[in-house]
């Protein structure tokens, strides 16, 4: 279950990277801030996974 939340965090890291980079180059900036909270939220959800698994241990 871990592995794949973890997946799902570099996911969402991905994906909002790469929408904020495309909202930045059209000039869109709905898209690039979408981009930059989707980035935010995998953010948050990988640094939740890292504290489970420091517990873990």
């Amino acid at each position: 279950m871990a592995k794949n939340q973890k997946a799902k965090a570099k996911t969402e890291q991905v994906k909002g990277k790469a929408k904020e980079a495309a909202g930045r180059a059209v000039g869109n900036e709905r898209m690039t801030a979408k981009g930059a909270t989707e980035q935010s939220k995998g953010d948050a959800r990988q640094a939740k996974e890292k504290a489970k698994d420091t517990l873990r241990h």
